[in-house]
């Protein structure tokens, strides 16, 4: 008897996984159409301190940690499968005579993302990898003409 309920539990679970089988390939598609593509040739997404995506965003925070760089008022006139260029502002903390006591400041920036990837949170879907920070005017001490950082994966 004992041999019995396990060839019928065998038999019961094997159809089971079967009919998901049969009916997840076959299912969504019309026969003949073209599989989906997952967003390689997708324009690329920014991905910000929180892990959320965003694209062409007004705001967005570069100091995670302590919130002491941020680039605000952004006009993007560019966001393509190579690259986003905006214009705005990078609001920096002098930190003087130390962070809690510093003033913010804004400086006008040229923004470039590029260097898109895969997203190795989601292999289907780019993001930019690189941000560059050109100054056309004056930068905070200590800042370059232009500054390139990683973005974070």
């Amino acid at each position: 008897m004992r041999g019995s309920l396990v060839r019928t539990a065998v038999t019961l679970a094997t159809g089971t996984l079967l009919t998901a089988a049969v009916t997840t390939g076959s299912a969504g598609a019309p026969a003949g159409a073209a599989p989906p593509r997952h967003g390689h040739t997708a324009r690329p997404v920014l991905v910000d301190c929180r892990w959320q995506r965003t694209v062409r965003p007004g705001d967005f925070l570069l100091a995670c940690g302590d919130g002491n760089s941020r680039l605000t008022n952004l006009s993007w006139s560019e966001w393509n499968r190579g690259e986003a260029t905006a214009v705005g502002a990078n609001v920096v903390n002098d930190c003087r005579p130390y962070c809690a006591a510093g003033t913010f400041r804004a400086y006008p920036v040229n923004v470039r993302l590029d260097g898109p990837e895969p997203w190795r949170n989601h292999p289907g879907l780019r993001h930019y990898t690189r941000i560059s920070l050109t100054y056309p005017g004056d930068r905070p001490a200590g800042y370059r003409h232009v500054m390139t950082y990683p973005l974070w994966d």
